[in-house]
This record gives structure tokens, C-alpha cells and sequence, in this order.
């Protein structure tokens, strides 16, 4: 049985789906989460508690533009990724539950729940209800199963005896 917040969820994604699914979409939502990841690198690329690395960003060599680069593709990638991991797992969860909606729709009635003498179940006599009574099994469950063997073919020919060039 579905709930009532599943049953929102299905409405929720059926409207919301194909529009959450655009790459765009997708970035604009991320961007907080690429920040999470941008910003301590700033924090700790502007503090200097990492001299070599102040001594390099202080360089004739440092361009800030690959920085800015770097910092503005990990937001990006994380954005859309986190975005993209996101809308799978609702997409799963979506079809986890239509399946189930489907299943509870169409279920088949348990035949044990049925009343006795139905007519279109057979009801079988009870042979032996006594457990007692029933052979005991063989204590050896490594014990070889012996099978018998096959009947000879030879058995086919007149007087049982096989005729030369056959087999048998």
C-alpha cells in the first residue's frame, strides 16, 4: 500500500521529471554544493599557512586566471554531478514505486485463502495427516544415491541376443 507521501512523490515527479533533468537546471541548483567544495579551497589558498604555496601564488610564474579556471570547472562538475546522482536516485525511487503501485493493483489471491470446496481448485484428500506414521528419511544425507542403470538395447533383437555389427 502506498502512502499518502508516496503517492505526492509519483505526482511530484510525473510534473517535475523532464524539467529537472536539463543540464542547465542542473548546474543552477548545484551551485551551492560546488561552492562547498570551492570555497575552502579559497579560504586556504588566501590564509598562507602554506608558505611554499604563498611563495608560489606570490610568483612571477602564478596566473590567476587558471586558478579562477580550476575553481569555476570544480563547481561546475560538482553541480551537475551531484545533480545528475540526484535525479537518478528519484528516478529509481519513481519507478520502485509505480512498480509497486502496479503489483498492488494487480495482485493475485493467495489459493491457501481460499474456502474449501471451490470449484475450480481441486481439493485433494489428506492422505496421511499422522507425521508420525511417514518413513523416516535416511540419516545420511552424504549417503551415494544409487540409480539403476539403463535396460540393455540387446533386449530388442530376437532371443536377447545381439546381432553382430550392433551394438550392444
Amino acid at each position: 500500500m502506498l502512502t499518502q507521501r508516496d503517492k505526492d512523490f509519483i505526482r511530484y515527479w510525473e510534473a517535475n521529471r523532464l524539467r529537472r533533468k536539463k543540464v542547465v537546471r542542473q548546474f543552477l541548483i548545484g551551485i551551492p554544493i560546488g561552492l562547498l567544495f570551492v570555497i575552502p579551497i579559497v579560504i586556504n589558498f588566501s590564509s598562507g599557512w602554506y608558505r611554499r604555496a604563498d611563495m608560489e601564488a606570490h610568483s612571477a610564474d602564478f596566473n590567476p586566471v587558471v586558478l579562477l579556471v580550476a575553481l569555476l570547472l570544480i563547481v561546475g562538475f560538482t553541480a551537475i554531478f551531484y545533480q545528475r546522482h540526484r535525479w537518478d536516485q528519484y528516478e529509481q525511487h519513481y519507478q520502485e514505486l509505480l512498480a509497486r503501485q502496479l503489483t498492488e493493483g494487480n495482485k493475485i489471491p493467495d489459493p491457501t485463502s481460499e474456502p474449501a470446496g471451490n470449484p475450480t481448485t481441486p481439493s485433494l484428500p489428506e492422505s496421511n495427516p499422522n507425521p508420525a506414521a511417514l518413513p523416516a528419511l535416511d540419516a545420511n544425507p552424504t549417503a551415494p544415491i544409487i540409480v539403476p542403470e539403463p535396460p540393455d538395447d540387446s533386449s530388442n533383437t530376437p532371443n536377447g541376443q545381439s546381432t553382430p555389427g550392433q551394438p550392444g
